[in-house]
């Protein structure tokens, strides 16, 4: 993982972050970060009562074009440098705060970082799950390094078809990368432990894998491909989130195939579907869940 010739992520970039010098991700050597705070949107064995302890780092080497969270992934919020000693406080300022774990949003070009403050954070008293949350777009190489270091894999899969994904991400081999990826998250983690045991309201999920999937506009076909394969690879073994509050936000005025939401039809029709081929163990969304209301204010809180 060496971040003068950068190659943590499958972009393999090779330029010196040392140097200052950027990639596809848009981030040097340093950490920036956008906010770390108690956060209610996950999904609710994630949330709990208390909220997640989310840090939204700066960057990412998707870069899709629908992102909620395009402000930061494109460098246009307000963002801070902080260095590794730093995030292993946040990490514990959040545990302090009753964050039910620490949930690393956008962390793939971060990594050595990320590896050095967890250590430092364990070593001074963190014993919070660690979620990993990304878009998957992951080496395998890279994520080995989190070993022992990550409980709860929090991936999405965003796509099966690779024209979808050269069009909306840049990524034609997206789903090659993120099913391996995928793999190599579950062999890390196995199969989800809950505490208490088990009941939707109340359970905290402390160890697992919990793949992501929000529904495109006329894309349903490509994510019925997706479900499919997640539960003829790990059955019930894994937990599914399928999502419905995919939101047209300004930067896709000019697509008209992202420009509008989901309708309940599809929604439902690709619910029925993941019920049809035995997916038991998914969160759906319930009403209308596309509102901006669901991106959080990037103000450099807790930071």
């Amino acid at each position: 993982m060496d971040l003068k010739d950068c190659t943590l992520c499958p972009r393999q970039c090779h330029v010196d972050r040392t140097a200052g010098k950027t990639g596809y991700c848009g981030q040097a050597n340093e950490i920036v970060a956008a906010r770390a705070a108690l956060h209610m949107w996950e999904e609710p064995c994630i949330s709990g009562t208390n909220g997640s302890g989310t840090v939204f780092f700066a960057g990412c080497n998707m870069r899709c074009v629908f992102c909620q969270n395009y402000d930061i992934a494109h460098g246009n919020a307000p963002c801070k440098i902080i260095s590794v000693s730093r995030l292993a406080e946040v990490f514990l300022e959040l545990q302090a705060k009753g964050a039910h774990n620490i949930n690393l949003v956008t962390p793939t070009h971060y990594v050595p970082q990320i590896i050095d403050a967890l250590t430092i954070a364990k070593n001074n008293g963190l014993i919070l799950p660690v979620v990993y949350n990304t878009s998957s777009y992951e080496k395998v190489e890279t994520l080995k390094n989190l070993e022992g270091l990550v409980d709860i894999y929090l991936p999405d899969l965003k796509y099966y078809s690779s024209s979808i994904s050269a069009r909306y991400s840049n990524a034609p081999d997206y789903f090659t990368i993120a099913s391996a990826a995928i793999a190599e998250m579950y062999r890390q983690v196995g199969s989800p432990v809950f505490e208490p045991p088990f009941d939707s309201e109340t359970s905290l999920m402390k160890k697992g894998v919990i793949v992501r999937h929000l529904l495109l506009p006329d894309c349903t076909e490509d994510s019925r491909s997706i479900i499919r394969y997640l539960f003829e690879t790990y059955g019930n073994n894994i937990y599914m989130s399928l999502m419905n509050q995919y939101t047209p936000l300004p930067q896709v005025a000019g697509i008209p195939s992202l420009n509008r939401k989901i309708t309940d039809k599809e929604y439902d029709a690709f619910l029925d579907y993941a019920i049809s081929i035995g997916i038991e163990n998914a969160y759906i969304q319930e009403g209308e869940t596309a509102s901006e209301s669901f991106i959080p204010a990037f103000d450099c809180e807790g930071i």
